[in-house]
């Protein structure tokens, strides 16, 4: 086992998967360390592979060979109840669609998950708070979805994400939905969760402007990893 730190590790990693009878090869032996509190970017074409490689290491999907350590834990031997409970305590989501419900203001999407956990009504509120002050929305904890423009709203996403103090924050192309303004604040926001927060964050991207703001780039092509 590798001892330089990195918070995963991932070794000859492979995912195929089956179409009626032909196989399409969606990684082909992968093999890659990512430290802690690093922003790692993932960029490739379509059908490149880097989707089905975040899935795998936010426990989402499950790989045909290799392995993945997260923090020294390999998810891909976790049966689906342990590997559940270990992504719901260790992995925030971030998608291209903010999946906020309508009805509930930013505070009470945010709070969703910990209405799971074992959390008091106060220390939940205090979760909360720190996560929407992190993002910058502490000031629109009142405010419904269709008050909060596109960037606002991806930000209350990602303020949803941290609210349960994830190890890993992994984001499929959080910027897909919105203005080069609003995707600039985002992007901001995932900066500094890797700067100042701590926060391990793997994203998602087509876009070399929006790669440009994290601390690496790792290139896929055809499930192959092309630069590191």
């Amino acid at each position: 086992m590798p001892t330089n730190g990195a918070i995963v590790q991932i070794r000859n990693l492979s995912k195929i998967y089956a179409q009626g009878e032909i196989q399409v090869t969606a990684l082909d032996n992968v093999s890659l360390d990512i430290g802690a509190c690093e922003f790692l970017t993932l960029m490739g074409p379509s059908g490149s592979g880097k989707s089905t490689l975040l899935h795998i290491i936010a426990g989402i999907d499950r790989p045909t060979s290799g392995e993945c350590r997260v923090q020294n834990i390999d998810v891909t031997r976790l049966n689906e109840s342990r590997l559940a409970d270990w992504r719901n305590q260790n992995v925030g989501f971030v998608f291209q669609t903010f999946n906020l419900i309508p009805v509930l203001t930013a505070f009470e999407n945010v709070e969703l998950p910990l209405l799971l956990t074992q959390l008091s009504r106060k220390e939940r509120r205090q979760q909360v708070e720190t996560a929407l002050d992190l993002v910058g929305l502490a000031d629109r904890a009142r405010h419904l979805p269709r008050q909060l423009s596109g960037g606002q709203e991806q930000r209350v996403a990602i303020a949803r994400a941290l609210v349960t103090d994830p190890t890993l924050v992994v984001a499929d192309e959080p910027t897909g939905n919105l203005d080069s303004h609003s995707a600039q604040e985002v992007l901001g926001v995932l900066k500094s969760l890797s700067s100042d927060a701590g926060k391990t964050v793997i994203m998602v991207t087509h876009d070399p402007k929006a790669a440009a703001f994290g601390t690496r780039t790792i290139h896929l092509e055809k499930g192959e990893l092309i630069k590191d």
